[in-house]
Parts: C-alpha cells; structure tokens; sequence
C-alpha cells in the first residue's frame, strides 16, 4: 500500500525544520565533572535532531531558528553547515542562546531536567518578523512539535503565522506531539493552543497520552501511562486514537504512534502508523540497556520523513523509522550519527 503523503512531497525539494536551537549541558551524577572541570554539551533541540537526520540520509534539509550573533554562534552555524543542514534562513538577534541540562542517559519528561532558555533569542520572536514567503521558497515539507509553542505565546503564534502560509503554497506539515510538563508556563495548557495548529498537519506523530492531552482525544477507560497494559490493549488505542485524528483535523492524512516503555537499564520499544484506514505495526525491539534516550523520537519522526520522501511502502516507511529510533538510544548525543545503511542492518524482518 502506498504512502498517501509521497504523492505531495516533491523531490528535492527542501525539508524545513523550525524550531529552538539549544545546547545541551551533561553533568554526571556523581560529582566527577566538578573534579576534573569537565562539562559535556551537545547541540540540539528536537527539531534540528530531525533536520541532522535528514540532511545525513541524503534528504535536502534546512533548519530554521533564532540566535545571538556571536562568535560562538556562528561556530555552531559552521558545524551545522559541515552537516550538510541549510542554516541561511536563521534569524540572528536577542542575547541568548537556550540552555537545558540533562546527564546522559536520562529522559527529557524525567524530572531532573532542568531548563535554561527564558528570554533566549527563540523565546523572543515575534509574529511579522519572518517573511514566510521567502523562507518557503523551495521547501516542499515543514516540520515542527509541540515544544515551539510550549515556549511562550508570541512563539505560538508564530507557529500559526507559519503554518498558514505552509498551507496556502500546498506543503506538506509534519508536527510532534513532544509534552514537556516543565514548559508551558505562561498560563496556557496545551489543548489551548495545538488544536488549531493541528489543523494545517499532514502527519502528526506522538501517543496515545500526548493526544489525549494535546488534542483532545479519547483514551479508554482508566488507560494511562504506565506498564502493565497489553499490546493489543495499546494497539487498539493507537488504532482509536489515529481515527479520531484524522477525523477532527481534515488535513491530516497519517498518524504514527509511539510505545517506549522501560526494561531495567533498556527499553521495550515498537511503533504505529495509521494511513487508509489501516494500523500498521512495526516489529517490537527489546534491549537490556541503552546509552541516552535523547532524540529518539525525532529520529523517529525523521525516518517518517525519509520514508516518505523516497515513497516506501507505509510498512517499509514505518520500519525504517522504527530502527532508526531505535538505534539511536545507542548513540551518545543529542542527533543520530547512524548512516542509512547502519540503520536497515538494524531492521527486524
């Protein structure tokens, strides 16, 4: 069965991401990086993981935020560039850059974290500063989550801003439902605000959960999220839920589910995509242990996109981006390093 999104996404043509651009500071749990004066730190920010993906499978990738204009900045545009992401389109203002703090291993939702990006030059934008007509020249695919408008209002709005004009010039919108409990702190909740973003969305990505919070969706009695549930309980949700997506926002034509439960030190990990009135269901992956569960999401999102682009079956598209997830939570840093090959030897078949 063919993918009901491939027919609207023009060859290489660009993918755009937007998003906030943060580095990511690792401390270890047990003092050592006050000894030895040593802090990891990454470049990230879900958006930009998605974007990297991209641009190292070969999909022409753009990445669009805002930064100071400063030494470091423009170092960090340098290495983005040497990753083959398109960084032309970056607004350059404000006096910060967005921090967040987080050691290695450790999940975004997990409490621990700790944000660093009030007043960051992202949190600053405003509607009317971006011309979207000229950032869309050439894109052909926008890709966005949940986390820019968790942010502030004025970068909710820009996201609307955004999304109307990607909808007037036909391209194709993808948007993850990434919840982050430790943003959305201007007095807003989510089911606010992404409803009427998610009315412009081709394909939106999340869970069962993050639906229901976001959007507004049904969850079966009592469900909620935690372990213990079966996976046909699951599948039956991811089914339901992807049905009432679709048929609350009448642009969406696909909606991918995902299902990440702990395993000791590893993880339980498979996947859902909802198009044609079918649920398809990727292989489950299972491991003992993992190295950093950061960006395994976007590099799910960004193996949808892939798949899309080159018109995979939904079955392959959904395969490809299982593994590519999953064989990110192997790899230390915000990004996957994971070329195209690397990932299709990690396909259960």
């Amino acid at each position: 069965m063919s993918n009901p999104i491939s027919s609207t996404f023009k060859k290489r043509k660009k993918v755009l991401s937007f998003g906030e651009i943060l580095l990511r500071i690792c401390p270890d749990m047990d003092g050592q990086w006050l000894q030895e004066n040593k802090l990891p730190f990454y470049v990230g920010g879900a958006e930009l993981n998605v974007a990297t993906a991209l641009a190292l499978w070969d999909v022409p990738s753009s990445y669009l935020s805002a930064m100071p204009q400063n030494s470091v900045t423009e170092e960090i545009a340098g290495y983005l560039n040497k990753k083959n992401v398109d960084t032309s389109s970056m607004v350059y203002g404000g006096d910060r850059l967005g921090l967040y703090y987080l050691p290695k291993g450790k999940d975004l939702k997990n409490a621990g974290v700790i944000y660093d990006r009030a007043n960051s030059s992202y949190a600053d934008l405003k509607v009317g500063q971006i011309d979207w007509d000229e950032i869309f020249e050439g894109v052909s695919w926008f890709h966005f989550s949940a986390i820019c408008p968790a942010i502030n209002q004025s970068v909710a709005n820009v996201c609307l801003e955004a999304l109307k004009v990607a909808s007037s010039k036909n391209i194709t919108i993808s948007l993850d439902l990434n919840y982050r409990a430790k943003l959305w702190k201007y007095g807003k909740d989510p089911i606010e605000i992404l409803p009427e973003l998610a009315e412009y969305c081709t394909l939106i990505m999340g869970n069962v959960w993050a639906a229901n919070k976001m959007l507004g969706t049904a969850l079966h009695d009592d469900l909620k999220p935690a372990e213990g549930y079966t996976k046909e309980t699951l599948l039956q949700q991811a089914a339901d839920t992807s049905k009432e997506i679709l048929s609350l926002f009448s642009a969406c034509k696909a909606v991918a589910n995902t299902f990440r439960f702990d395993n000791g030190k590893g993880i339980k990990y498979y996947t859902t995509l909802y198009t044609n009135t079918h649920l398809t269901v990727s292989p489950e992956y299972i491991s003992e242990e993992i190295l950093d569960k950061v960006g395994s999401g976007d590099c799910f999102m960004a193996g949808l996109i892939y798949g899309f682009y080159n018109n995979f079956t939904e079955e392959e598209t959904l395969n490809f981006a299982t593994a590519a997830a999953y064989d990110k939570l192997y790899i230390p840093s915000d990004a996957t390093t994971s070329t195209v090959t690397d990932i299709e030897k990690r396909i259960i078949r």
